[in-house]
């Protein structure tokens, strides 16, 4: 049995009070993301939720001529579908695993019978669904104003964040749906990176070589979104840790 189903590092399930956690730890399976997993499909029945541990789960907007692009995510911090807790029970977009890992993977009706029972839950769901929203835009002003060399440090930065490991898998078709260019773009801004000895890059293994000049480098929309989350899961004063 992986040692890693023991651990756990998603910070919303972290954020709970511990009585609550416990309660839901016999509904929590822990599961494998392999790359290139769908996990939803747009306008599906939404059964399972998804609490990601390591790796990375992108929401991506397909259209009609079979073109993509991703337009948010979820990696430690969060869960998938925190509107399904909200009273929709179809899946909006398309979300698939970019970033091979685990998560902890639950039902949504055993969710959603915790909820009357855990304000805490409930205000972290709603929480969360707003700082996911907020992602959401802040990709699409990204991906329209910002460069691919930017945004490609950015997505590498949030990609090594969720690893929680300094080299991970990551292909330039992947790469170029996250991005929303084209493949060649996505390998002319490898190669910037790699001569500036930022990454290495080889058969589909993306090693981080310079953390800090890939900060350097990222649109401000890293730092952003990084902040953000300090405020979602900023300690509460007052807080327990022990109550529902």
């Amino acid at each position: 049995m992986p040692r890693e189903q023991h651990i756990i590092n998603n910070r919303l399930l972290l954020a709970l009070p511990e009585a609550v956690l416990e309660r839901l730890r016999p509904s929590l399976r822990y599961v494998e993301l392999v790359q290139g997993e769908p996990i939803d499909h747009a306008n599906g029945t939404i059964a399972y939720i998804y609490f990601v541990n390591r790796g990375f789960i992108s929401m991506v907007k397909t259209m009609r001529d079979g073109r993509s692009v991703e337009v948010g995510g979820v990696g430690i911090e969060g869960m998938t579908t925190p509107g399904s807790l909200m009273g929709m029970d179809t899946a909006v977009l398309d979300t698939v695993v970019q970033v091979p890992g685990s998560a902890f993977r639950i039902e949504r009706e055993a969710l959603l019978r915790e909820l009357p029972h855990s304000p805490a839950l409930t205000r972290l769901i709603e929480n969360y669904a707003r700082f996911l929203l907020g992602q959401v835009a802040q990709t699409a002003a990204c991906n329209r104003l910002h460069s691919i060399e930017e945004r490609c440090c950015r997505w590498l930065l949030v990609a090594h964040d969720n690893a929680l490991s300094d080299r991970f898998e990551l292909t330039h078709e992947f790469l170029a749906v996250m991005l929303g260019v084209q493949r060649a773009g996505v390998s002319i801004a490898a190669r910037v990176l790699k001569k500036a000895g930022l990454i290495e890059y080889a058969r589909g293994q993306v090693t981080i070589l310079d953390r800090r000049g890939l900060e350097e480098e990222a649109c401000e929309c890293y730092r952003s979104g990084r902040d953000e989350m300090d405020i979602l899961y900023a300690p509460r004063h007052g807080h327990s840790g022990n109550g529902g």
